[in-house]
Protein backbone atom coordinates (compact mmCIF):
# COMPACT_ATOMS: atom_id res chain seq x y z
CA UNK A 1 0.00 0.00 0.00
CA UNK A 2 1.09 3.57 -1.27
CA UNK A 3 1.24 5.63 1.92
CA UNK A 4 0.41 9.52 0.86
CA UNK A 5 2.43 12.53 2.06
CA UNK A 6 -0.08 14.55 4.62
CA UNK A 7 0.62 18.59 4.96
CA UNK A 8 -1.40 19.83 7.70
CA UNK A 9 -3.43 18.01 10.60
CA UNK A 10 -5.64 20.50 12.33
CA UNK A 11 -6.79 20.58 15.69
CA UNK A 12 -9.51 22.18 17.16
CA UNK A 13 -11.41 22.08 13.69
CA UNK A 14 -14.95 23.54 13.94
CA UNK A 15 -15.62 23.66 10.24
CA UNK A 16 -15.40 20.25 8.76
CA UNK A 17 -18.08 18.78 10.02
CA UNK A 18 -20.08 18.62 13.46
CA UNK A 19 -18.77 19.15 16.99
CA UNK A 20 -14.85 19.59 17.39
CA UNK A 21 -12.69 17.92 14.80
CA UNK A 22 -9.63 16.70 13.96
CA UNK A 23 -9.12 17.37 10.24
CA UNK A 24 -6.06 15.33 7.95
CA UNK A 25 -4.98 16.83 4.84
CA UNK A 26 -3.59 14.33 2.29
CA UNK A 27 -1.26 16.07 -0.54
CA UNK A 28 -2.53 15.26 -4.36
CA UNK A 29 -5.28 16.56 -6.52
CA UNK A 30 -6.36 15.87 -9.87
CA UNK A 31 -8.04 19.31 -9.84
CA UNK A 32 -5.94 22.55 -10.42
CA UNK A 33 -8.54 25.30 -9.53
CA UNK A 34 -7.60 28.63 -10.19
CA UNK A 35 -8.58 30.00 -6.56
CA UNK A 36 -7.00 26.90 -4.68
CA UNK A 37 -5.92 28.31 -1.41
CA UNK A 38 -3.97 25.32 -0.61
CA UNK A 39 -1.58 25.08 -3.53
CA UNK A 40 0.81 22.89 -1.91
CA UNK A 41 -1.95 20.33 -1.57
CA UNK A 42 -2.16 19.86 -5.69
CA UNK A 43 1.32 18.35 -5.94
CA UNK A 44 1.71 14.44 -4.01
CA UNK A 45 5.23 15.40 -3.84
CA UNK A 46 7.23 17.11 -0.89
CA UNK A 47 7.53 20.31 -1.50
CA UNK A 48 9.57 24.02 0.23
CA UNK A 49 8.13 26.92 1.26
CA UNK A 50 10.53 29.92 1.80
CA UNK A 51 9.73 32.88 4.00
CA UNK A 52 11.54 35.89 2.81
CA UNK A 53 10.92 37.97 5.76
CA UNK A 54 11.68 35.45 8.52
CA UNK A 55 14.91 35.05 7.08
CA UNK A 56 17.97 36.53 9.22
CA UNK A 57 20.76 34.80 6.59
CA UNK A 58 22.21 32.67 9.36
CA UNK A 59 23.44 30.25 6.50
CA UNK A 60 23.42 27.22 8.02
CA UNK A 61 20.80 25.51 5.68
CA UNK A 62 23.67 26.41 3.08
CA UNK A 63 26.44 24.91 5.18
CA UNK A 64 23.70 21.60 5.68
CA UNK A 65 22.85 21.15 2.43
CA UNK A 66 24.72 17.90 0.95
CA UNK A 67 23.97 19.00 -2.70
CA UNK A 68 24.96 22.58 -2.50
CA UNK A 69 21.76 23.59 -4.03
CA UNK A 70 21.18 27.15 -1.79
CA UNK A 71 23.18 30.37 -2.44
CA UNK A 72 22.09 33.63 -0.22
CA UNK A 73 21.49 36.57 -2.78
CA UNK A 74 20.25 39.92 -1.71
CA UNK A 75 16.96 39.00 -2.17
CA UNK A 76 17.27 35.87 0.38
CA UNK A 77 17.92 32.23 0.28
CA UNK A 78 17.88 31.04 -3.63
CA UNK A 79 17.06 26.83 -4.08
CA UNK A 80 18.65 25.36 -7.01
CA UNK A 81 15.72 23.07 -7.87
CA UNK A 82 18.12 21.21 -11.19
CA UNK A 83 20.21 19.81 -7.61
CA UNK A 84 17.93 19.63 -4.89
CA UNK A 85 16.76 16.43 -3.35
CA UNK A 86 14.03 18.06 -0.83
CA UNK A 87 15.73 16.40 1.65
CA UNK A 88 14.79 18.60 4.33
CA UNK A 89 18.10 19.14 6.04
CA UNK A 90 17.40 23.00 5.08
CA UNK A 91 14.52 22.89 6.62
CA UNK A 92 15.09 21.54 10.21
CA UNK A 93 18.46 23.79 10.75
CA UNK A 94 16.85 26.88 10.00
CA UNK A 95 16.48 29.33 13.33
CA UNK A 96 13.95 31.06 12.30
CA UNK A 97 11.92 28.53 10.02
CA UNK A 98 11.88 30.57 7.23
CA UNK A 99 12.62 27.29 5.47
CA UNK A 100 9.80 24.82 5.87
CA UNK A 101 8.74 21.65 4.28
CA UNK A 102 5.22 20.74 3.06
CA UNK A 103 4.34 16.74 3.22
CA UNK A 104 5.19 14.23 5.83
CA UNK A 105 4.45 10.40 6.02
CA UNK A 106 2.47 9.00 8.84
CA UNK A 107 1.26 5.07 8.98
CA UNK A 108 -2.44 4.34 10.08
CA UNK A 109 -1.30 3.81 13.64
CA UNK A 110 0.60 6.98 14.07
CA UNK A 111 -2.34 8.67 13.00
CA UNK A 112 -4.91 6.91 14.91
CA UNK A 113 -2.50 7.47 17.78
CA UNK A 114 -2.66 11.66 17.36
CA UNK A 115 -6.55 11.28 17.08
CA UNK A 116 -7.15 9.50 20.21
CA UNK A 117 -4.85 12.54 21.88
CA UNK A 118 -8.08 14.79 20.88
CA UNK A 119 -10.55 12.23 22.17
CA UNK A 120 -11.86 14.20 25.06
CA UNK A 121 -12.58 17.35 22.48
CA UNK A 122 -14.10 14.92 20.01
CA UNK A 123 -16.30 12.88 21.99
CA UNK A 124 -17.59 16.20 24.09
CA UNK A 125 -18.52 18.16 21.50
CA UNK A 126 -19.91 15.55 19.10
CA UNK A 127 -17.14 15.78 16.53
CA UNK A 128 -15.24 13.41 14.92
CA UNK A 129 -12.70 12.84 12.09
CA UNK A 130 -12.42 14.53 8.63
CA UNK A 131 -10.39 13.26 5.64
CA UNK A 132 -9.23 15.89 3.47
CA UNK A 133 -6.88 17.60 0.81
CA UNK A 134 -6.13 17.66 -2.18
CA UNK A 135 -8.24 15.21 -3.00
CA UNK A 136 -8.17 11.95 -0.41
CA UNK A 137 -9.89 9.65 -2.70
CA UNK A 138 -6.61 9.62 -4.75
CA UNK A 139 -5.64 7.98 -2.01
CA UNK A 140 -8.35 5.66 -1.92
CA UNK A 141 -6.32 2.16 -0.16
CA UNK A 142 -4.92 4.37 3.00
CA UNK A 143 -8.41 5.95 2.79
CA UNK A 144 -10.03 3.11 3.52
CA UNK A 145 -7.96 1.82 6.32
CA UNK A 146 -8.18 4.67 8.06
CA UNK A 147 -12.08 4.70 7.89
CA UNK A 148 -11.74 1.65 8.92
CA UNK A 149 -9.11 2.31 11.97
CA UNK A 150 -12.01 5.35 12.68
CA UNK A 151 -14.94 2.92 12.97
CA UNK A 152 -13.77 0.66 15.34
CA UNK A 153 -12.69 3.58 17.67
CA UNK A 154 -16.79 4.78 17.20
CA UNK A 155 -15.24 8.02 15.42
CA UNK A 156 -17.60 10.42 13.14
CA UNK A 157 -15.82 10.17 9.71
CA UNK A 158 -16.32 12.74 7.37
CA UNK A 159 -14.96 12.93 4.00
CA UNK A 160 -13.89 16.57 2.46
CA UNK A 161 -14.15 15.40 -1.74
CA UNK A 162 -14.29 17.41 -5.27
CA UNK A 163 -16.35 14.11 -6.07
CA UNK A 164 -14.05 13.57 -9.08
CA UNK A 165 -12.79 10.14 -8.41
CA UNK A 166 -14.07 6.25 -9.55
CA UNK A 167 -17.41 5.97 -8.39
CA UNK A 168 -16.95 2.47 -7.24
CA UNK A 169 -13.46 3.89 -5.16
CA UNK A 170 -16.41 6.36 -3.85
CA UNK A 171 -19.06 4.18 -3.39
CA UNK A 172 -16.78 2.15 -1.18
CA UNK A 173 -15.62 4.83 0.99
CA UNK A 174 -19.18 5.93 1.25
CA UNK A 175 -20.17 2.36 3.48
CA UNK A 176 -17.16 3.91 5.41
CA UNK A 177 -18.10 7.82 5.79
CA UNK A 178 -20.65 9.43 7.97
CA UNK A 179 -20.66 12.52 6.04
CA UNK A 180 -19.33 14.29 2.47
CA UNK A 181 -18.64 17.47 2.31
CA UNK A 182 -18.77 17.84 -1.53
CA UNK A 183 -17.86 20.45 -3.55
CA UNK A 184 -19.68 21.81 -6.39
CA UNK A 185 -17.90 24.60 -7.81
CA UNK A 186 -19.86 25.31 -11.75
CA UNK A 187 -22.34 23.64 -14.05
CA UNK A 188 -20.90 24.48 -17.52
CA UNK A 189 -18.74 21.85 -18.43
CA UNK A 190 -16.50 23.78 -20.49
CA UNK A 191 -15.64 26.40 -17.31
CA UNK A 192 -15.11 24.00 -14.93
CA UNK A 193 -12.84 22.66 -17.33
CA UNK A 194 -11.19 26.56 -17.64
CA UNK A 195 -11.26 26.84 -14.04
CA UNK A 196 -10.24 23.68 -12.67
CA UNK A 197 -8.69 21.56 -15.51
CA UNK A 198 -11.34 18.75 -15.39
CA UNK A 199 -14.59 18.57 -16.63
CA UNK A 200 -17.89 17.93 -14.30
CA UNK A 201 -19.28 15.23 -15.48
CA UNK A 202 -17.86 12.52 -13.34
CA UNK A 203 -18.11 14.70 -10.31
CA UNK A 204 -22.18 15.49 -11.15
CA UNK A 205 -23.04 12.10 -12.05
CA UNK A 206 -21.18 10.57 -8.34
CA UNK A 207 -23.08 13.25 -6.75
CA UNK A 208 -26.17 11.58 -8.15
CA UNK A 209 -25.12 7.83 -7.42
CA UNK A 210 -24.20 8.81 -3.81
CA UNK A 211 -27.13 10.78 -3.28
CA UNK A 212 -29.20 7.78 -4.42
CA UNK A 213 -26.85 5.24 -1.71
CA UNK A 214 -28.96 7.68 1.31
CA UNK A 215 -25.77 9.27 1.70
CA UNK A 216 -25.57 12.17 4.13
CA UNK A 217 -24.40 15.14 1.79
CA UNK A 218 -23.61 18.77 2.74
CA UNK A 219 -22.87 20.96 -0.43
CA UNK A 220 -20.01 23.69 -0.09
CA UNK A 221 -19.76 26.22 -3.24
CA UNK A 222 -16.68 28.34 -3.24
CA UNK A 223 -18.70 31.89 -4.56
CA UNK A 224 -16.19 33.58 -6.82
CA UNK A 225 -17.68 37.00 -8.63
CA UNK A 226 -16.85 36.63 -12.13
CA UNK A 227 -16.42 32.73 -11.89
CA UNK A 228 -19.58 31.38 -10.78
CA UNK A 229 -21.77 34.19 -9.10
CA UNK A 230 -24.49 35.37 -11.83
CA UNK A 231 -27.89 34.51 -11.21
CA UNK A 232 -28.18 32.28 -13.84
CA UNK A 233 -25.50 29.65 -13.09
CA UNK A 234 -26.53 29.73 -9.19
CA UNK A 235 -29.88 28.75 -10.78
CA UNK A 236 -28.83 25.79 -12.34
CA UNK A 237 -27.01 24.59 -9.41
CA UNK A 238 -30.05 24.98 -7.31
CA UNK A 239 -32.29 23.29 -9.98
CA UNK A 240 -29.36 20.13 -10.23
CA UNK A 241 -29.72 19.75 -6.49
CA UNK A 242 -33.37 20.21 -5.96
CA UNK A 243 -33.35 16.89 -8.43
CA UNK A 244 -31.35 14.74 -6.54
CA UNK A 245 -32.82 11.59 -4.53
CA UNK A 246 -33.44 11.37 -1.41
CA UNK A 247 -33.00 13.99 1.71
CA UNK A 248 -32.07 17.29 0.31
CA UNK A 249 -28.65 18.28 1.22
CA UNK A 250 -27.61 21.43 3.00
CA UNK A 251 -25.60 24.47 0.82
CA UNK A 252 -22.54 25.88 2.60
CA UNK A 253 -21.71 29.07 0.62
CA UNK A 254 -17.97 29.69 0.83
CA UNK A 255 -16.96 33.12 -0.10
CA UNK A 256 -13.69 33.41 -2.87
CA UNK A 257 -10.27 35.66 -1.28
CA UNK A 258 -7.29 36.09 -1.88
CA UNK A 259 -5.10 35.44 1.24
CA UNK A 260 -3.47 32.24 -0.65
CA UNK A 261 -1.55 34.75 -2.13
CA UNK A 262 1.43 34.34 0.32
CA UNK A 263 1.60 30.78 -0.18
CA UNK A 264 2.29 30.67 -3.77
CA UNK A 265 4.85 33.68 -2.69
CA UNK A 266 6.24 31.03 -0.54
CA UNK A 267 6.40 28.31 -3.16
CA UNK A 268 8.39 30.59 -5.56
CA UNK A 269 5.10 31.03 -7.22
CA UNK A 270 2.77 33.77 -8.56
CA UNK A 271 -0.47 33.64 -7.73
CA UNK A 272 -2.60 34.54 -10.92
CA UNK A 273 -5.92 36.54 -9.57
CA UNK A 274 -7.25 36.60 -13.17
CA UNK A 275 -10.77 38.22 -13.21
CA UNK A 276 -11.50 36.32 -9.88
CA UNK A 277 -13.00 38.95 -7.34
CA UNK A 278 -14.73 38.20 -3.45
CA UNK A 279 -18.33 38.69 -4.19
CA UNK A 280 -20.47 41.42 -3.02
CA UNK A 281 -22.90 41.15 -0.61
CA UNK A 282 -25.75 41.88 -2.99
CA UNK A 283 -24.21 38.46 -5.10
CA UNK A 284 -23.92 36.60 -1.25
CA UNK A 285 -27.86 37.51 -1.13
CA UNK A 286 -28.65 36.53 -4.47
CA UNK A 287 -27.24 33.15 -4.21
CA UNK A 288 -28.77 32.25 -0.75
CA UNK A 289 -32.17 33.73 -2.00
CA UNK A 290 -31.99 31.53 -5.02
CA UNK A 291 -31.50 28.04 -3.22
CA UNK A 292 -34.42 28.98 -0.60
CA UNK A 293 -36.53 29.13 -3.67
CA UNK A 294 -35.68 25.95 -4.47
CA UNK A 295 -36.65 24.98 -0.53
CA UNK A 296 -32.80 24.05 -0.18
CA UNK A 297 -31.40 25.17 3.35
CA UNK A 298 -28.27 27.32 2.27
CA UNK A 299 -26.13 29.82 4.04
CA UNK A 300 -23.03 31.74 4.58
CA UNK A 301 -20.25 29.94 5.42
CA UNK A 302 -19.14 26.30 6.18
Amino acid sequence: MLIPLIFDIKRYAINDGPGIRITIFLKGCLLSCKWCHNPESQSPDVQKFYTTSKCIGAQECIEVCPNNALTLSPNGIITNYEVCNLCGKCAEVCPTKAIEMSGEMYNVDELINIIEKERVHIDQSGGGVTFSGGEPLMHSEFLIEMLDACGKKNLHRTIDTSGFADTNILMEVAKRTELFLYDLKLMNSEKHKKWTGVENKLILNNLKILAESGANINIRIPLIKNVNSTEKELIAMARFISKLPGKKPAVNILLYHNIAANKYNKMGLKYKEFEMKEPSEKEQNLAVQIFQKFRIEAEIGA
